[in-house]
């Protein structure tokens, strides 16, 4: 296999040599399965795993390999299986907060260069979902493109365009018809040889489908969809790296039931931007946009140029995004004090084992 087709550059060659071993060669991660993985290298494709070292030493399940990675990996001896001994720093990654009560990162994808957010014009369509999508996508480092599939479903599609623009706002929004085969041209900006595309979307939108028309055959798995509300089964159950015969490389991805967010309060106020402008026009500093004079986002709402809705999933948003950070911030503290007191007991150790060794003199 040729790296640069697997989507290798410059930036990666780069962080290789700073952390290659003689024996190592660089690979990249295609399929990732309960820590056990497939990995695409110049030879080939081969079996690999990490060493107890890089489970024991990984902090949270984000630092160990995921699908997308680029890898320094070695040849086990005697074997045609290989020993990932270290992840090469990533240029992008799709994260959301993992299920639960837990504050932890959970990485989906890496080293993409363009987030397919694919949405289904029938029951799977939902604008506020979008938004969120497009936070993520924001703090990932990729470029979001939005996807409309089923526009052979759609009775109004213009109407839906126009609704999905309004928050999209510089974001590209592309629609198509994965069932009938149409408006595939123009995915072509953005699948090139050596990019990187992942389809990201919930289940039943469509994206298997989609990857079977870009290879010409139906290689992926595609499931039925529920009259009631739309929504699939997860016939995609792993994430998976797939070169495309036209040169380009996609990663296909299990729907997610749930996306909560992982982002920064940068990339949540890019997403909404447009309030963001809104807002400078305020009369007053830290306005509410709730009930305040001169408020110029109410004025916006009044006027028909805001749509309420959306200022409703700004503040729901924003609200998620600063319990994160709180989060975030008391684990941090909490890691602190837990390095301060193993670094007390250290040095009281040292002191009695010094003091130890001069009473034995």
């Amino acid at each position: 296999m040729n790296l640069k087709a697997l989507g290798w550059n410059e930036f990666h060659q780069k962080h290789f040599d700073e952390l290659k071993t003689p024996d190592s060669f660089p690979a990249r991660i295609a399929k990732s399965q309960r820590e056990k993985y497939l990995v695409y290298c110049e030879s080939g494709e081969l079996k690999a795993d990490i060493p107890g070292k890089m489970r024991f030493n990984a902090g949270r399940k984000g630092d160990l390999p995921v699908v997308g990675d680029w890898v320094a990996a070695e040849l086990r001896p005697g074997s045609d299986s290989a020993l990932i001994v270290s992840i090469l720093p990533r240029m992008s990654k799709f994260s959301r907060k993992s299920a639960g009560g837990t504050t932890d990162e959970q990485v989906s994808v890496a080293n993409i260069d363009t987030a397919f957010l694919v949405n289904g014009l029938d029951g799977d369509y939902n604008l506020r979902r979008i938004e969120r999508y497009l936070a993520l996508a924001r703090e990932s480092g990729a470029k979001p493109v939005i996807v409309l599939n089923k526009t052979d479903m759609c009775p109004d599609l213009e109407a839906r365009i126009a609704e999905v623009r309004s928050v999209a706002l510089e974001t590209p929004v592309l629609t198509l018809s994965a069932l009938k085969n149409e408006g595939f041209e123009k995915l072509s900006e953005y699948i090139l040889p050596g990019a990187t595309i992942a389809f990201l979307g919930s289940s039943g939108a469509g994206k298997s489908t989609m990857i079977n028309r870009l290879l010409g055959e139906e290689k992926q798995a595609v499931g039925a969809v529920r009259e009631s509300d739309s929504r699939g089964r997860h016939v995609t159950s792993h994430r998976e790296l797939i070169l495309l015969p036209g040169g380009g490389v996609v990663i296909d991805n299990p729907g997610f039931r749930e996306l909560q967010l992982w982002v920064n309060e940068t990339a949540l106020n890019d997403t909404f931007n447009d309030i963001m402008e809104l807002s400078s026009g305020c009369k007053f500093g830290g306005c509410t946009h709730t009930h305040e004079p001169g408020c110029a986002i109410l004025a916006a709402i009044a006027g028909g140029a805001l749509d309420n809705n959306r200022l409703l999933s700004f503040n729901k948003l924003k609200k998620e995004q600063q319990a994160l950070a709180a989060r975030k911030e008391q684990n941090a503290n909490n890691a602190n004090q837990i390095t301060e007191k193993q670094q007390s007991r250290k040095l009281k150790q040292f002191k009695t084992r010094r003091s130890n060794n001069r009473f034995d003199r």
